[in-house]
């Protein structure tokens, strides 16, 4: 069982940066792979960005690609997604989430069992 907190959303001027946080309680946290998804108003949840259990292995949506950083701390059951130059739409609710136990993470929002609650980024123009 494996249960996540996000933090780190709110408004910030387009062109800006925020640092979303997610803190992941479970002993065998360091073993999930881990995914950021996001939804706006109106639309379905999307993939933004994944990372393996060891952190090595990462990969991001083509709309947040160069921009974003996905990175964890599995010693302090930690995973972060930094958001630099941002949007208007990257205005959405963003989701931490464990998936499997693997090297490889899933860009498929079904293959993840464990959600956070979800932290609203705002981006202004």
């Amino acid at each position: 069982q494996v249960q996540l907190v996000e933090s780190g959303g709110g408004l910030v001027q387009a062109g800006g940066s925020l640092r979303l946080s997610c803190a992941a309680s479970g002993r065998t946290f360091s073993s999930y792979a881990m995914g950021w998804f996001r939804q706006a108003p109106g639309k379905e949840r999307e993939f933004v960005a994944g990372i393996g259990w060891s952190g090595d292995n990462t990969g991001y949506a083509d709309s947040v690609k160069g921009r974003f950083t996905i990175s964890r701390d599995n010693a302090k059951n930690m995973v972060y997604l930094q958001m630099n130059s941002l949007k208007p739409e990257d205005t959405a609710v963003y989701y931490c989430a464990a998936g499997r136990r693997s090297y490889y993470y899933s860009t498929l929002d079904h293959e993840y069992n464990y959600w956070g609650q979800g932290t609203q980024v705002t981006v202004s123009s």
